[in-house]
Protein backbone atom coordinates (compact mmCIF):
# COMPACT_ATOMS: atom_id res chain seq x y z
CA UNK A 1 0.00 0.00 0.00
CA UNK A 2 1.27 3.85 -0.88
CA UNK A 3 0.14 6.70 0.84
CA UNK A 4 -0.71 9.78 -1.16
CA UNK A 5 -1.93 12.96 -0.20
CA UNK A 6 -4.33 12.30 -3.48
CA UNK A 7 -6.03 9.31 -4.62
CA UNK A 8 -7.61 9.27 -8.02
CA UNK A 9 -10.47 6.84 -6.64
CA UNK A 10 -11.69 5.90 -3.19
CA UNK A 11 -12.04 1.94 -1.92
CA UNK A 12 -14.75 0.33 -3.44
CA UNK A 13 -17.38 0.98 -0.70
CA UNK A 14 -17.19 4.51 -1.43
CA UNK A 15 -18.29 2.89 -5.08
CA UNK A 16 -21.27 0.83 -3.66
CA UNK A 17 -22.57 4.03 -1.66
CA UNK A 18 -22.68 5.96 -4.73
CA UNK A 19 -24.60 3.36 -6.21
CA UNK A 20 -26.71 2.99 -2.78
CA UNK A 21 -27.07 7.20 -3.18
CA UNK A 22 -28.61 7.38 -6.39
CA UNK A 23 -31.46 5.13 -6.15
CA UNK A 24 -34.52 5.44 -4.19
CA UNK A 25 -36.09 2.98 -1.83
CA UNK A 26 -32.84 1.72 -1.21
CA UNK A 27 -30.38 0.98 1.75
CA UNK A 28 -26.75 0.61 2.14
CA UNK A 29 -26.00 -1.51 5.38
CA UNK A 30 -21.97 -0.80 6.15
CA UNK A 31 -20.58 -2.95 8.50
CA UNK A 32 -17.52 -0.29 9.55
CA UNK A 33 -15.22 1.19 12.60
CA UNK A 34 -16.31 4.47 13.64
CA UNK A 35 -14.38 7.31 11.51
CA UNK A 36 -15.27 5.25 8.20
CA UNK A 37 -18.11 7.52 8.23
CA UNK A 38 -16.12 10.22 6.32
CA UNK A 39 -17.61 9.20 3.01
CA UNK A 40 -21.15 10.91 4.10
CA UNK A 41 -19.09 14.18 3.26
CA UNK A 42 -18.66 13.48 -0.24
CA UNK A 43 -22.44 14.31 -1.19
CA UNK A 44 -23.54 16.32 1.28
CA UNK A 45 -20.72 18.63 0.46
CA UNK A 46 -19.02 18.28 -2.48
CA UNK A 47 -22.05 17.34 -4.91
CA UNK A 48 -24.41 19.48 -2.62
CA UNK A 49 -27.20 17.08 -2.00
CA UNK A 50 -30.17 17.69 0.22
CA UNK A 51 -29.96 14.95 2.42
CA UNK A 52 -27.39 12.33 3.29
CA UNK A 53 -27.05 8.85 1.68
CA UNK A 54 -29.07 6.39 2.84
CA UNK A 55 -26.61 4.24 4.58
CA UNK A 56 -26.06 2.88 8.21
CA UNK A 57 -23.18 2.38 9.83
CA UNK A 58 -22.58 -0.10 12.21
CA UNK A 59 -19.88 2.08 13.69
CA UNK A 60 -18.00 -0.44 16.13
CA UNK A 61 -15.30 0.98 18.25
CA UNK A 62 -11.87 -0.43 19.25
CA UNK A 63 -13.88 -1.89 22.70
CA UNK A 64 -16.12 -3.87 20.60
CA UNK A 65 -12.95 -5.50 19.08
CA UNK A 66 -13.40 -7.99 22.17
CA UNK A 67 -17.04 -8.55 22.07
CA UNK A 68 -19.17 -10.18 19.78
CA UNK A 69 -19.45 -7.90 16.59
CA UNK A 70 -21.58 -10.15 14.75
CA UNK A 71 -24.50 -9.37 16.79
CA UNK A 72 -23.80 -5.60 16.79
CA UNK A 73 -24.31 -5.86 12.74
CA UNK A 74 -27.10 -8.15 13.27
CA UNK A 75 -29.19 -5.35 15.47
CA UNK A 76 -27.87 -2.65 13.26
CA UNK A 77 -30.07 -4.72 10.62
CA UNK A 78 -33.15 -5.03 12.35
CA UNK A 79 -33.04 -1.16 13.28
CA UNK A 80 -32.06 0.14 10.04
CA UNK A 81 -34.92 -1.97 8.45
CA UNK A 82 -37.86 -0.51 10.90
CA UNK A 83 -36.83 2.86 10.63
CA UNK A 84 -35.86 3.24 6.89
CA UNK A 85 -38.67 0.32 5.57
CA UNK A 86 -36.51 -0.04 2.34
CA UNK A 87 -37.15 -1.56 -0.73
CA UNK A 88 -34.27 -3.76 -0.78
CA UNK A 89 -31.27 -3.87 1.11
CA UNK A 90 -27.25 -3.93 -0.12
CA UNK A 91 -24.82 -5.68 2.53
CA UNK A 92 -21.28 -4.71 2.96
CA UNK A 93 -17.71 -3.69 4.83
CA UNK A 94 -15.54 -1.20 4.67
CA UNK A 95 -12.00 -1.71 4.37
CA UNK A 96 -11.22 -1.38 8.03
CA UNK A 97 -14.07 -3.66 8.83
CA UNK A 98 -12.90 -6.20 6.13
CA UNK A 99 -9.85 -7.09 8.51
CA UNK A 100 -12.01 -8.72 11.02
CA UNK A 101 -13.42 -11.12 8.91
CA UNK A 102 -17.14 -10.66 10.39
CA UNK A 103 -19.03 -11.74 6.79
CA UNK A 104 -21.98 -9.56 7.12
CA UNK A 105 -23.60 -10.92 3.76
CA UNK A 106 -23.52 -14.16 5.51
CA UNK A 107 -24.80 -12.74 8.90
CA UNK A 108 -27.99 -11.26 6.98
CA UNK A 109 -28.70 -14.21 4.71
CA UNK A 110 -29.02 -15.89 8.07
CA UNK A 111 -31.28 -13.32 9.42
CA UNK A 112 -33.62 -14.14 6.90
CA UNK A 113 -34.87 -10.04 6.82
CA UNK A 114 -38.24 -9.45 4.98
CA UNK A 115 -36.48 -7.53 2.17
CA UNK A 116 -34.04 -8.87 -0.25
CA UNK A 117 -30.98 -8.20 0.42
CA UNK A 118 -28.06 -8.15 -1.71
CA UNK A 119 -24.47 -8.76 -0.55
CA UNK A 120 -21.65 -7.00 -1.94
CA UNK A 121 -18.25 -8.88 -1.48
CA UNK A 122 -15.76 -5.95 -2.52
CA UNK A 123 -11.79 -6.59 -1.76
CA UNK A 124 -10.64 -3.61 -0.71
CA UNK A 125 -7.19 -4.02 -1.06
CA UNK A 126 -7.65 -5.34 -4.60
CA UNK A 127 -10.21 -3.08 -6.34
CA UNK A 128 -11.37 0.39 -5.95
CA UNK A 129 -14.15 2.61 -6.31
CA UNK A 130 -15.49 2.95 -10.19
CA UNK A 131 -15.04 -1.21 -9.71
CA UNK A 132 -17.32 -1.16 -6.53
CA UNK A 133 -20.11 0.50 -8.29
CA UNK A 134 -19.94 -1.30 -11.06
CA UNK A 135 -19.76 -4.61 -8.89
CA UNK A 136 -22.62 -3.28 -6.71
CA UNK A 137 -24.84 -2.37 -9.88
CA UNK A 138 -24.39 -5.56 -11.37
CA UNK A 139 -25.21 -7.50 -8.51
CA UNK A 140 -28.34 -5.37 -7.82
CA UNK A 141 -29.33 -5.93 -11.61
CA UNK A 142 -28.50 -9.83 -11.12
CA UNK A 143 -31.06 -10.16 -8.04
CA UNK A 144 -33.69 -7.99 -8.43
CA UNK A 145 -34.66 -8.48 -12.19
CA UNK A 146 -37.76 -10.39 -13.01
CA UNK A 147 -36.38 -12.99 -15.22
CA UNK A 148 -40.58 -13.28 -16.70
CA UNK A 149 -40.31 -9.64 -18.16
CA UNK A 150 -39.16 -9.10 -21.68
CA UNK A 151 -39.65 -6.31 -24.43
CA UNK A 152 -42.12 -8.56 -26.24
CA UNK A 153 -43.12 -7.70 -29.86
CA UNK A 154 -42.54 -4.77 -31.41
CA UNK A 155 -45.02 -3.79 -33.46
CA UNK A 156 -46.69 -1.22 -33.42
CA UNK A 157 -45.05 0.26 -30.62
CA UNK A 158 -42.01 2.84 -30.11
CA UNK A 159 -38.89 1.17 -29.04
CA UNK A 160 -38.18 1.42 -25.15
CA UNK A 161 -34.49 1.70 -24.20
CA UNK A 162 -32.93 1.70 -20.50
CA UNK A 163 -29.78 4.42 -19.76
CA UNK A 164 -27.20 2.34 -17.46
CA UNK A 165 -24.36 3.83 -15.61
CA UNK A 166 -25.25 7.29 -14.38
CA UNK A 167 -25.08 7.54 -10.27
CA UNK A 168 -24.39 10.09 -7.63
CA UNK A 169 -21.14 11.62 -7.37
CA UNK A 170 -20.67 11.36 -10.85
CA UNK A 171 -19.41 14.22 -13.19
CA UNK A 172 -22.30 15.63 -14.84
CA UNK A 173 -24.32 12.69 -15.34
CA UNK A 174 -27.91 13.97 -14.16
CA UNK A 175 -27.52 16.82 -16.82
CA UNK A 176 -26.02 14.29 -19.05
CA UNK A 177 -28.87 12.02 -18.51
CA UNK A 178 -31.58 15.23 -19.53
CA UNK A 179 -29.53 15.70 -22.83
CA UNK A 180 -29.83 11.88 -24.00
CA UNK A 181 -33.30 11.91 -22.97
CA UNK A 182 -34.00 14.64 -25.53
CA UNK A 183 -31.99 12.87 -28.17
CA UNK A 184 -34.36 9.63 -28.00
CA UNK A 185 -37.43 11.77 -28.01
CA UNK A 186 -36.41 13.25 -31.32
CA UNK A 187 -35.81 9.58 -32.28
CA UNK A 188 -39.20 8.26 -30.83
CA UNK A 189 -37.80 5.91 -28.43
CA UNK A 190 -39.38 5.80 -25.22
CA UNK A 191 -36.56 5.66 -21.63
CA UNK A 192 -37.54 2.37 -20.08
CA UNK A 193 -35.52 3.17 -16.93
CA UNK A 194 -32.78 4.84 -16.02
CA UNK A 195 -30.31 3.17 -13.31
CA UNK A 196 -29.06 3.22 -10.73
CA UNK A 197 -29.61 7.27 -10.88
CA UNK A 198 -33.53 7.59 -9.91
CA UNK A 199 -34.37 4.21 -10.27
CA UNK A 200 -36.19 2.15 -7.14
CA UNK A 201 -35.23 -1.98 -6.35
CA UNK A 202 -38.97 -2.35 -7.79
CA UNK A 203 -37.95 -0.09 -11.33
CA UNK A 204 -34.86 -2.93 -11.73
CA UNK A 205 -37.31 -5.62 -11.63
CA UNK A 206 -38.93 -4.70 -15.17
CA UNK A 207 -35.50 -3.73 -16.54
CA UNK A 208 -35.89 -6.84 -18.83
CA UNK A 209 -38.90 -4.60 -20.61
CA UNK A 210 -36.52 -2.68 -22.71
CA UNK A 211 -35.60 -3.50 -26.09
CA UNK A 212 -31.66 -2.49 -25.82
CA UNK A 213 -29.61 -1.05 -23.57
CA UNK A 214 -27.60 2.19 -23.96
CA UNK A 215 -24.34 1.80 -21.31
CA UNK A 216 -23.56 5.97 -20.83
CA UNK A 217 -21.06 5.18 -18.75
CA UNK A 218 -18.96 1.82 -19.23
CA UNK A 219 -17.36 1.92 -15.77
CA UNK A 220 -19.94 1.44 -13.77
CA UNK A 221 -22.72 -0.04 -16.32
CA UNK A 222 -21.64 -2.13 -18.63
CA UNK A 223 -20.74 -5.30 -16.19
CA UNK A 224 -24.49 -5.55 -16.32
CA UNK A 225 -25.28 -4.43 -19.50
CA UNK A 226 -22.98 -7.52 -20.61
CA UNK A 227 -25.30 -9.86 -18.14
CA UNK A 228 -28.44 -8.25 -19.51
CA UNK A 229 -27.32 -9.10 -22.91
CA UNK A 230 -26.47 -12.54 -21.99
CA UNK A 231 -29.95 -13.45 -19.74
CA UNK A 232 -32.16 -11.50 -21.56
CA UNK A 233 -30.87 -11.10 -25.40
CA UNK A 234 -30.70 -6.98 -24.99
CA UNK A 235 -28.18 -5.43 -27.01
CA UNK A 236 -26.19 -2.42 -25.78
CA UNK A 237 -25.10 1.15 -27.48
CA UNK A 238 -21.72 1.59 -26.18
CA UNK A 239 -21.05 4.57 -28.31
CA UNK A 240 -20.61 7.57 -25.54
CA UNK A 241 -22.28 10.77 -27.01
CA UNK A 242 -19.51 13.72 -25.93
CA UNK A 243 -18.61 15.42 -28.95
CA UNK A 244 -20.46 16.13 -32.02
CA UNK A 245 -18.97 13.60 -34.13
CA UNK A 246 -19.48 11.15 -31.09
CA UNK A 247 -23.25 12.37 -30.99
CA UNK A 248 -23.91 11.68 -34.28
CA UNK A 249 -22.08 8.07 -34.14
CA UNK A 250 -25.22 7.89 -31.20
CA UNK A 251 -28.05 8.92 -32.79
CA UNK A 252 -27.38 6.53 -35.84
CA UNK A 253 -26.43 3.43 -33.41
CA UNK A 254 -29.41 4.14 -31.93
CA UNK A 255 -31.72 4.28 -34.73
CA UNK A 256 -30.37 1.39 -36.12
CA UNK A 257 -31.51 -0.65 -33.34
CA UNK A 258 -34.86 0.93 -32.94
CA UNK A 259 -35.18 0.90 -36.23
CA UNK A 260 -36.06 4.72 -36.90
CA UNK A 261 -35.13 7.34 -39.28
CA UNK A 262 -32.31 8.87 -37.41
CA UNK A 263 -32.23 12.31 -39.63
CA UNK A 264 -34.59 14.55 -37.03
CA UNK A 265 -32.10 14.23 -34.30
CA UNK A 266 -28.83 14.58 -36.79
CA UNK A 267 -30.79 17.86 -38.09
CA UNK A 268 -30.09 19.20 -34.68
CA UNK A 269 -28.45 22.81 -35.01
CA UNK A 270 -28.55 24.10 -32.05
CA UNK A 271 -24.47 22.78 -31.64
CA UNK A 272 -22.03 25.88 -32.37
CA UNK A 273 -18.99 23.88 -32.46
CA UNK A 274 -18.89 23.44 -35.94
CA UNK A 275 -19.76 26.67 -36.68
CA UNK A 276 -16.78 28.11 -34.82
CA UNK A 277 -14.57 25.13 -35.59
CA UNK A 278 -14.95 26.59 -39.39
CA UNK A 279 -14.45 30.37 -38.59
CA UNK A 280 -11.40 32.21 -39.00
CA UNK A 281 -11.48 32.74 -35.22
CA UNK A 282 -10.77 29.11 -34.42
CA UNK A 283 -7.17 29.18 -36.30
CA UNK A 284 -5.96 30.71 -32.60
CA UNK A 285 -6.03 27.58 -31.38
CA UNK A 286 -5.44 25.38 -34.21
CA UNK A 287 -2.07 23.50 -32.95
CA UNK A 288 -2.36 23.53 -29.51
CA UNK A 289 -0.82 21.09 -27.38
CA UNK A 290 -3.25 19.74 -25.36
CA UNK A 291 -2.58 16.94 -21.90
CA UNK A 292 -6.09 14.69 -21.02
CA UNK A 293 -5.95 12.67 -17.91
CA UNK A 294 -8.84 11.32 -15.75
CA UNK A 295 -11.02 8.03 -16.74
CA UNK A 296 -11.18 6.32 -19.60
CA UNK A 297 -14.69 7.03 -21.05
CA UNK A 298 -13.80 10.47 -20.68
CA UNK A 299 -10.31 10.93 -21.42
CA UNK A 300 -11.12 8.85 -25.23
CA UNK A 301 -13.87 11.29 -25.82
CA UNK A 302 -12.08 13.89 -25.18
CA UNK A 303 -9.03 13.20 -27.61
CA UNK A 304 -11.52 12.41 -30.04
CA UNK A 305 -13.04 16.24 -29.88
CA UNK A 306 -9.93 17.77 -28.97
CA UNK A 307 -8.21 16.55 -32.17
CA UNK A 308 -11.08 15.64 -34.59
CA UNK A 309 -13.61 19.14 -33.96
CA UNK A 310 -10.92 21.92 -32.48
CA UNK A 311 -7.69 20.79 -34.35
CA UNK A 312 -5.11 20.48 -31.25
CA UNK A 313 -2.40 17.84 -30.95
CA UNK A 314 -2.59 15.57 -28.27
CA UNK A 315 0.93 15.78 -26.21
CA UNK A 316 -0.20 13.49 -23.37
CA UNK A 317 -2.91 10.65 -22.88
CA UNK A 318 -3.78 9.12 -19.81
CA UNK A 319 -6.22 7.50 -17.11
CA UNK A 320 -6.05 5.95 -13.67
CA UNK A 321 -8.67 3.48 -13.94
CA UNK A 322 -6.26 0.56 -15.08
CA UNK A 323 -9.37 -1.72 -15.70
CA UNK A 324 -9.96 0.20 -18.87
CA UNK A 325 -6.25 0.65 -20.06
CA UNK A 326 -6.49 -1.17 -23.34
CA UNK A 327 -9.03 1.47 -24.27
CA UNK A 328 -6.42 4.18 -23.80
CA UNK A 329 -3.73 2.77 -24.97
CA UNK A 330 -5.97 2.23 -28.14
CA UNK A 331 -6.08 5.49 -28.76
CA UNK A 332 -3.05 6.63 -27.65
CA UNK A 333 -2.01 4.82 -30.57
CA UNK A 334 -4.12 6.53 -32.68
CA UNK A 335 -2.71 9.78 -31.88
CA UNK A 336 0.99 8.19 -32.05
CA UNK A 337 2.10 8.79 -28.12
CA UNK A 338 2.80 6.48 -25.19
CA UNK A 339 -0.11 6.24 -22.88
CA UNK A 340 0.23 7.46 -19.33
CA UNK A 341 -1.88 4.66 -16.95
CA UNK A 342 -1.45 5.33 -13.61
CA UNK A 343 -3.09 6.36 -10.27
CA UNK A 344 -0.33 8.37 -8.91
CA UNK A 345 -0.87 11.89 -8.76
CA UNK A 346 3.42 12.75 -8.64
CA UNK A 347 3.67 10.66 -11.74
CA UNK A 348 0.77 12.47 -13.85
CA UNK A 349 2.56 15.90 -13.07
CA UNK A 350 6.35 14.97 -14.16
CA UNK A 351 4.56 13.62 -17.12
CA UNK A 352 2.37 17.52 -17.66
CA UNK A 353 5.52 19.07 -16.85
CA UNK A 354 7.62 17.15 -19.33
CA UNK A 355 4.90 17.50 -22.29
CA UNK A 356 4.75 21.76 -21.85
CA UNK A 357 1.34 21.68 -22.72
CA UNK A 358 -0.52 24.50 -23.18
CA UNK A 359 -3.98 23.14 -22.11
CA UNK A 360 -4.51 20.31 -19.27
CA UNK A 361 -7.75 18.50 -19.66
CA UNK A 362 -8.51 16.06 -16.76
CA UNK A 363 -9.51 16.04 -12.98
CA UNK A 364 -9.32 18.58 -10.37
CA UNK A 365 -6.19 16.85 -9.51
CA UNK A 366 -4.87 18.00 -12.81
CA UNK A 367 -6.41 21.21 -12.14
CA UNK A 368 -4.35 22.05 -8.97
CA UNK A 369 -1.41 20.32 -10.85
CA UNK A 370 -2.08 23.26 -13.71
CA UNK A 371 -2.76 25.93 -11.77
CA UNK A 372 1.33 25.33 -10.16
CA UNK A 373 3.06 24.49 -13.83
CA UNK A 374 0.99 27.46 -14.70
CA UNK A 375 -0.84 26.17 -17.62
CA UNK A 376 -4.69 26.65 -18.78
CA UNK A 377 -6.86 23.89 -17.09
CA UNK A 378 -10.56 22.63 -17.74
CA UNK A 379 -12.10 19.92 -15.55
CA UNK A 380 -13.69 16.87 -17.88
CA UNK A 381 -13.82 13.90 -15.41
CA UNK A 382 -14.09 12.53 -11.83
CA UNK A 383 -12.23 13.02 -9.30
CA UNK A 384 -14.39 16.70 -8.84
CA UNK A 385 -14.71 19.35 -6.56
CA UNK A 386 -18.10 21.14 -5.71
CA UNK A 387 -17.75 23.67 -8.54
CA UNK A 388 -17.85 20.80 -10.74
CA UNK A 389 -21.38 20.46 -9.68
CA UNK A 390 -22.83 23.50 -11.10
CA UNK A 391 -26.48 24.62 -10.30
CA UNK A 392 -27.38 25.36 -13.73
CA UNK A 393 -27.66 22.97 -16.72
CA UNK A 394 -24.69 22.07 -17.52
CA UNK A 395 -24.12 18.44 -19.86
CA UNK A 396 -21.40 17.27 -21.34
CA UNK A 397 -22.96 14.27 -23.85
CA UNK A 398 -25.27 15.76 -27.16
CA UNK A 399 -25.26 18.72 -29.07
CA UNK A 400 -25.45 20.98 -26.51
CA UNK A 401 -23.07 19.29 -24.08
CA UNK A 402 -20.50 20.36 -27.28
CA UNK A 403 -22.04 23.63 -26.77
CA UNK A 404 -20.58 23.47 -23.17
CA UNK A 405 -17.30 21.65 -23.77
CA UNK A 406 -16.65 24.28 -26.03
CA UNK A 407 -16.90 26.92 -23.97
CA UNK A 408 -15.06 25.02 -20.94
CA UNK A 409 -11.76 24.25 -22.89
CA UNK A 410 -11.40 27.16 -25.30
CA UNK A 411 -12.10 30.31 -23.07
CA UNK A 412 -9.23 29.73 -20.59
CA UNK A 413 -6.87 29.36 -23.63
CA UNK A 414 -8.59 32.95 -24.88
CA UNK A 415 -8.22 34.49 -21.85
CA UNK A 416 -4.71 34.11 -21.83
CA UNK A 417 -4.65 36.01 -25.19
CA UNK A 418 -6.10 38.49 -23.35
CA UNK A 419 -3.82 38.39 -20.35
CA UNK A 420 -0.91 38.68 -23.00
CA UNK A 421 -2.56 41.94 -24.70
CA UNK A 422 -2.73 43.31 -20.96
CA UNK A 423 1.00 42.84 -20.44
CA UNK A 424 1.63 44.29 -23.81
CA UNK A 425 0.13 47.38 -22.41
CA UNK A 426 1.49 47.19 -19.44
CA UNK A 427 3.09 50.70 -19.74
CA UNK A 428 0.07 52.42 -20.25
CA UNK A 429 -1.02 53.64 -16.46
CA UNK A 430 -4.75 51.96 -17.07
CA UNK A 431 -2.56 48.32 -17.37
CA UNK A 432 0.57 48.91 -15.19
CA UNK A 433 2.02 46.50 -12.95
CA UNK A 434 0.63 49.07 -9.92
CA UNK A 435 -2.71 48.98 -11.11
CA UNK A 436 -3.53 45.23 -10.92
CA UNK A 437 -5.23 42.88 -12.77
CA UNK A 438 -9.01 44.14 -13.46
CA UNK A 439 -10.59 41.10 -13.90
CA UNK A 440 -9.04 39.67 -10.09
CA UNK A 441 -9.12 42.50 -7.69
CA UNK A 442 -9.73 45.91 -9.03
CA UNK A 443 -8.40 47.95 -5.87
CA UNK A 444 -5.59 45.96 -5.23
CA UNK A 445 -2.09 46.45 -6.24
CA UNK A 446 0.05 44.17 -8.47
CA UNK A 447 2.69 44.22 -5.53
CA UNK A 448 -0.01 43.64 -2.71
CA UNK A 449 -0.85 40.50 -5.23
CA UNK A 450 2.34 38.86 -5.69
CA UNK A 451 3.35 38.76 -2.08
CA UNK A 452 0.69 36.10 -1.87
CA UNK A 453 0.95 35.02 -5.37
CA UNK A 454 3.93 35.35 -7.73
CA UNK A 455 3.38 35.27 -11.23
CA UNK A 456 5.95 32.70 -11.67
CA UNK A 457 8.20 30.65 -10.43
CA UNK A 458 11.09 29.77 -12.02
CA UNK A 459 12.17 25.87 -11.76
CA UNK A 460 15.71 25.69 -12.60
CA UNK A 461 17.10 29.23 -11.68
CA UNK A 462 19.91 27.54 -9.22
CA UNK A 463 21.32 26.13 -12.28
CA UNK A 464 21.12 29.45 -14.56
CA UNK A 465 20.77 33.22 -13.33
CA UNK A 466 18.56 35.21 -15.69
CA UNK A 467 19.96 39.34 -16.47
CA UNK A 468 17.64 41.46 -15.76
CA UNK A 469 17.51 42.10 -19.78
CA UNK A 470 16.63 38.80 -20.35
CA UNK A 471 13.51 38.57 -17.50
CA UNK A 472 11.95 41.97 -19.48
CA UNK A 473 12.34 40.31 -22.95
CA UNK A 474 10.94 36.68 -21.54
CA UNK A 475 7.89 38.59 -20.05
CA UNK A 476 6.72 39.57 -23.40
CA UNK A 477 6.07 36.03 -24.69
CA UNK A 478 2.36 35.11 -23.50
CA UNK A 479 2.20 34.16 -20.04
CA UNK A 480 0.67 30.99 -21.39
CA UNK A 481 3.48 29.78 -23.04
CA UNK A 482 6.10 31.84 -20.87
CA UNK A 483 6.73 28.89 -18.21
CA UNK A 484 7.58 26.33 -21.37
CA UNK A 485 9.83 29.10 -22.81
CA UNK A 486 11.67 29.67 -19.31
CA UNK A 487 12.26 25.87 -19.04
CA UNK A 488 13.33 25.62 -22.46
CA UNK A 489 15.87 27.78 -21.76
CA UNK A 490 17.49 27.13 -18.26
CA UNK A 491 17.76 23.53 -20.14
CA UNK A 492 19.77 24.86 -23.29
CA UNK A 493 21.92 27.43 -20.73
CA UNK A 494 22.57 24.39 -18.60
CA UNK A 495 23.64 21.98 -21.98
CA UNK A 496 25.59 24.82 -23.39
CA UNK A 497 27.28 25.17 -19.83
CA UNK A 498 26.37 28.76 -19.47
CA UNK A 499 25.95 30.52 -16.22
CA UNK A 500 24.00 33.17 -17.40
CA UNK A 501 21.51 33.85 -19.42
CA UNK A 502 20.98 37.03 -21.44
CA UNK A 503 19.49 37.82 -24.48
CA UNK A 504 21.85 36.28 -26.14
CA UNK A 505 21.00 33.00 -24.95
CA UNK A 506 16.86 33.53 -24.95
CA UNK A 507 17.36 33.89 -28.69
CA UNK A 508 19.90 31.18 -29.09
CA UNK A 509 17.41 28.63 -27.11
CA UNK A 510 14.54 30.01 -29.29
CA UNK A 511 16.60 29.23 -32.53
CA UNK A 512 17.71 26.05 -31.15
CA UNK A 513 13.77 24.52 -30.21
CA UNK A 514 12.33 25.74 -33.78
CA UNK A 515 14.47 23.52 -35.80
Amino acid sequence: MQLAVWTYEGPPHVGAMRVATAMTGMHYLLHAPQGDTYADLLFTMIERRGKRPPVTYTTFQARDLGKDTAELFQQAARDALERYKPQALMVGASCTAELIQDDPAGLADAMRLDCPVIPLELPSYQRKENWGAAESFYQIVRKLADPEVSAGPTEGRCAKVNLLGPTALGFRHRDDVAEVRKLLDQLGCEVNLVAPLGASPQDITRIGAADFNIVLYPEIGDEAARWLEREFGQKAVRTVPIGVGATRDFIREVAELAGVDPEPALADTNSRMPWWSRSVDSTYLTGKRVFIFGDATHVVAAARVASEELGFEICGLGCYNREFARDVRAAAAKYGIEPLISDDHLEVEEAISAASPELVLGTQMERHIAKRLGLACAVISAPVHVQDFPARHSPQMGFEGANVIFDTWVHPLVMGLEEHLLTMFREDFEFSDEAGPSHHAAHASKAHVETSAPEETPIAANEAQWTEEAERELKKIPFFVRGKARRNTEAFAVEQGRAAIDLETLYDAKAHYAR
